[in-house]
């Protein structure tokens, strides 16, 4: 059986960072499964089902979910501060997650490789994979998170504020962690790293000697 490592925590926090390089220095398949909440919101916002407000009819976000599959082709577009905001509303609908549930749990239990699959997102170690071999929770303090987003979106020529940015990922943070279904929070048995004051490669050496003590 290929191992199972589920890693979690708020957005801008290195989690997609770590988890993309702990995939590639183990020879694992990786799925950030927050790309498949944007890839919904991105689809559901270029057919005109999103309205001004953020707001959206459940029947035809669920149909673009059902209608997903995995892997996800090119990701462009997907990392728009827009796309965010809406996927953060989409991700909060129960049959949303549904849908999407039985996706992310079929790649992590037959990877493409077969030797073992890294996941990452929000519910990751509660919910999606609450057996996973090793659980993570990546967090790091707000206004480090939002100077993190900024240099990344300004990197991109994308005109936002890192106000703007802190105060998205604080109303994000509180939505996340506050909705009834699958909130944002650290398993009981997942591995806690605070990257505020932490390289990704220090982050990267903590995730790898852990999984060598599996």
């Amino acid at each position: 059986m290929s191992l199972q490592i589920a890693i979690d925590g708020p957005a801008a926090s290195g989690k997609g960072t770590l988890a993309k390089t702990l995939a590639m220095a183990l020879g694992y398949d990786y799925l950030d499964t927050g790309t498949l909440y944007r890839a919904v919101a991105k689809l559901a916002a270029d057919a005109g089902l999103v309205h001004p407000d953020g707001s959206f009819t459940e029947t035809d976000i669920v149909e673009i979910a059902r209608n997903l599959t995995l892997p996800l082709g090119n990701s462009d577009g997907l990392r728009t501060s827009e796309i965010a905001q809406i996927a953060s509303k989409i991700a909060s609908n129960i049959a949303v997650r549904e849908a999407l549930i039985d996706k992310q749990r079929q790649f992590a239990k037959t990877p493409p490789n077969g030797k073992g699959a890294v996941l990452d997102g929000r519910d990751i170690g509660t919910v999606i994979l609450p057996d996973a071999d090793l659980k993570l929770y990546i967090d790091a303090d707000v206004e480090v998170r939002a100077k993190r987003r900024f240099l990344e979106l300004s990197a991109k020529d994308e005109t936002i504020s890192q106000a703007q940015i802190l105060a998205d990922l604080i109303e994000r943070d509180t939505r996340d962690k506050t909705r009834k279904t699958a909130p944002l929070i650290p398993a009981p048995d997942a591995q806690i790293i605070d990257t505020s004051e932490m390289s990704a490669q220090e982050v990267l050496e903590i995730a790898v000697n852990l999984v060598k003590r599996l």
